[in-house]
């Protein structure tokens, strides 16, 4: 058991290796770029490869290109940076292209305050590239987390075949941790579906019976295949014919959507025989927990949701969770931008509150205790 006291950003290098990460490409930017940094140094020892690009976009297209080449491929952001990644993004979801996108989120807009925490690309992370699609975002809350977090990602961008969105914050990407380690560690991991037919009767974008996520060869292999942004047939070629658009795009959603059941994620505390719920994840979950306690000690029964799994959300737990509580508070480093999900299912039942800061200032634990009292006395 190899016991660390480790960065949160670089334990997401960790994972990442343990997952098979072979490629890496970016560009620098706080509070990210200790991700970069570790990557550059520890990937040419198990034979991988790292390139710093020129710009964040050419950062997004040389991860797909890494992927597209057969190699697990991650990059990693912050706020400004994410926003130049997204028409890659929607490249790589339109392509299957599987690979780990990283966002340690920084507050804004633009520039805003580089080293300053925030959880503002909740949105930006479901709907940043334009069109319809579905994404898969996870956000871990300890170091811990986020080891073991990042090696889902891959796992799941290389069984859905799909960018998968990784969000951390500033705070629980700087914060250090003792984390554990095992030596043989038997975590799963999840390789990419790799045709067996010939090459000559390959289709890259064909689907079998019962399963919507199609086969991929890497290029150099030997199997020749097109791949464009605009809409495909099974072979990659364009086609504007809208039955085949209709068809492609609707698997493209309904590969993640129809499989929540998998993707799926989340966390509960004390809320067995809770009145009210607390939302939170990341860095502010932790305060949250730490707000719960404080409540229950006063009497006031009240448990955490946390959701691990921000995207695809978690409809079903949001929506038993609104029938069963009184009220519903949702905490965040935001103007209220997972508070619209929430209100959208959970508000269905019950009354959804919100409590955020944009001002770099973390929440604390006092500030939920003090936002819950207020609103019970009210």
């Amino acid at each position: 058991m190899a016991i660390k006291l480790m960065q949160g950003n670089e334990a997401c290098v960790a994972g990442a290796l343990k997952a098979g990460m072979r490629f890496y490409a970016g560009y620098p930017i706080t509070p990210s770029t200790e991700i970069a940094e570790i990557s550059a140094e520890a990937l040419p020892k198990v034979g991988g490869k790292f390139i710093q690009m020129e710009d964040e976009i050419a950062g997004m297209a040389a991860t797909l290109g890494g992927s597209l080449a057969g190699l697990k491929s991650m990059t990693a952001t912050s706020g400004p940076g994410f926003s130049l990644k997204q028409e890659n993004i929607g490249y790589g979801i339109i392509t299957e292209t599987p690979c780990v996108i990283v966002n340690v989120q920084r507050s804004g807009p633009s520039t805003g305050l580089p080293t300053s925490p925030a959880q503002g690309d909740i949105l930006q992370a479901r709907w940043g590239t334009h069109g319809d699609h579905s994404i898969i975002a996870l956000y871990p809350s300890s170091v811990k987390e986020i080891y073991y977090t990042t090696i889902r990602a891959f796992n799941l961008a290389e069984k859905y075949r799909t960018p998968v969105i990784l969000l951390l914050d500033e705070i629980i990407g700087h914060m250090r941790e003792k984390i554990e380690i095992p030596e043989n560690d038997d975590v799963e991991i999840i390789d990419r579906k790799v045709p067996t037919c010939p090459p000559e009767e390959y289709k890259a974008f064909k689907v079998k019976e019962g399963d919507i996520v199609p086969e991929m060869a890497g290029f150099g292999t030997g199997y020749r295949y097109h791949v464009t942004g605009l809409v495909h047939d099974e072979t990659g070629f364009p086609s504007g014919n809208e039955l085949v658009a209709d068809k492609l795009l609707n698997r493209l959603i309904d590969k993640i959507e129809n499989n929540k059941d998998d993707i799926v994620t989340y966390d509960e505390y004390m809320l067995q025989d809770a009145e009210y719920a607390i939302i939170s994840f990341g860095a502010i979950a932790r305060s949250a927990k730490a707000a719960v306690d404080h409540l229950r000690e006063e009497g006031i029964k009240v448990g955490l949701f946390r959701p691990i799994t921000i995207w695809p959300s978690p409809d079903k737990q949001l929506l038993e969770l609104g029938k069963k509580m009184k009220k519903i508070y949702v905490i965040e480093m935001n103007a209220g931008q997972y508070f619209l999900e929430v209100d959208r299912l959970a508000g269905k039942h019950t009354t959804v509150e919100k409590y955020g800061k944009i001002n770099g200032e973390i929440i604390t634990p006092e500030d939920i205790v003090s936002f819950v009292k207020e609103d019970q006395n009210a």
